[in-house]
């Protein structure tokens, strides 16, 4: 019986089958639609790193790159930091470093080290223990991770107020983490600095308990940031509101040249007592951008809730990506923890943010020097590696064709990109776009 079966069975397999005799035309499912995806659409490129994509594709020997948000010296290379170098040559000579997995949350001296950065040697959550920290892929991860934790545990709206404009991933993250978003005022068009009324009213207006996406410094694309005393008003705002608010810390120190005053906003609202959520960055301050190094922290109200919090940011992470990579964190472990390398650090990052500010400054003198009608004092007003022109999408679109000056279609610029060889020729493309379109 077993014999006749099996004789049966290898018939039904072995006979040839029709596909028109199942409704299936082999010739449709496999030229036509692709196979099974072949109803995949294609994607567009994204709007930052495509700038980069067209750029690359342009044989022109004058083409200048001023989209893609990373440092560049004033030859217009990639700058790996002297410091970066001397902490990488400490761990290759350390014989007891090995491949291993690091734990869920990361490295334990990275975590412990990049708190104290962003909060102070003094941080009041950090004494109180009221803190907990994860390592996370770079600012993204860190922001990513932060979405999927508030959609699974935040308790009340799980709306993020996200300030209008903001970098473009932003809107992107959080409802790929199942977090919707909406925009509240930040950027003034007429003056080309912050909406600072427009901006309070809105988060006022906020449901209360909503969550509030903040730019620690150097906002992005703006390169707009409150003063000190509007912190302290939007701080007041946001706590009356009972907001939670979510810091994205991806410039500390970048912007001024200062670790301190580029953490101040954060400080303000940590030492409330209040609690907060932080994505930092280190791939723009220590130009680690390939190493995908950063970190979450959550300041909670108690140390029982940091521990709790702690546990299911484990969760979070484990079925995500399980653990984050080692290199990164060793090497920010490596210049916090080392007061020399620190030291050397700091004087790095002064020199980066003095040569944006210088590329400003001499962006402007050019502009005047043309007599470029409109006014530009807002290059020299804003702050950090980008600079928000004011120029329209056909003005980028002429630069583009005509000069071969590559940026988003915003207007935006990265100041890093330029250097002194190359703000003659963005200057002359700013003022024939000017005269070709009007302000």
């Amino acid at each position: 019986m077993a014999s006749q079966r099996l004789e049966v069975l290898k018939g039904h397999l072995c006979a040839p089958v029709s596909h028109a005799e199942h409704g299936v035309s082999a010739s449709r499912t496999s030229s036509q639609s692709g196979g099974v995806w072949g109803a995949v659409a294609q994607a567009p490129e994204d709007p930052i790193l495509g700038v980069t994509v067209a750029y690359q594709k342009d044989p022109s020997p004058l083409k200048v790159n001023l989209g893609v948000g990373a440092y560049r010296t004033e030859e217009g290379k990639p700058l790996v930091l002297d410091v970066v170098h001397r902490a990488e040559l400490m761990m290759l000579a350390d014989r007891t470093l090995n491949h291993e997995y690091l734990p869920i949350a990361g490295l334990p001296a990275f975590n412990k080290l990049t708190a104290k950065l962003i909060l102070g040697a003094n941080s009041r959550a950090i004494a109180e223990n009221r803190i907990a920290t994860v390592q996370c892929l770079s600012g993204t991860g860190s922001l990513r991770v932060g979405a999927e934790f508030i959609n699974a545990h935040y308790p009340f709206n799980k709306c993020v107020y996200l300030p209008s404009p903001t970098w473009g991933n932003h809107n992107k993250i959080f409802p790929s983490g199942g977090v919707a978003v909406k925009p509240y005022r930040y950027y003034h068009k007429g003056t080309r600095g912050l909406d600072f009324e427009g901006m309070c009213q809105d988060l006022y207006a906020a449901p209360d308990r909503s969550i509030v996406l903040l730019h620690a410094c150097a906002h992005n694309p703006t390169g707009v940031d409150p003063t000190k005393e509007q912190w302290d008003m939007i701080r007041k705002v946001i706590r009356a509101k009972c907001h939670l608010p979510f810091f994205d810390s991806a410039y500390q120190g970048f912007a001024s040249g200062s670790l301190d005053e580029d953490a101040r906003a954060v400080r303000i609202f940590a030492d409330d007592g209040g609690e907060c959520m932080i994505a930092q960055s280190y791939a723009k301050n220590l130009g680690l951008y390939g190493e995908r190094i950063g970190a979450l922290s959550m300041i909670c109200a108690c140390p029982k809730a940091a521990s709790k919090v702690e546990s299911q940011l484990k969760m979070v992470i484990r079925p995500m990506y399980s653990s984050p990579p080692a290199h990164g964190a060793r090497i920010v472990a490596a210049v916090l923890s080392d007061k020399d390398l620190f030291n050397e650090w700091t004087l790095e990052l002064k020199g980066m943010a003095d040569r944006i500010i210088s590329m400003r400054q001499q962006l402007y003198a050019a502009l005047q020097q043309r007599r470029t009608p409109g006014d530009w004092t807002h290059i020299l007003k804003q702050i950090g590696m980008f600079t928000f022109t004011g120029l329209s999408k056909e003005q980028v679109a002429f630069m583009t064709r005509e000069y071969h000056i590559y940026m988003t279609s915003d207007g935006r610029i990265s100041m890093a990109g330029l250097g002194s060889k190359t703000v003659p020729q963005l200057a002359d493309a700013i003022h024939a776009a000017v005269h070709k379109f009007g302000m």
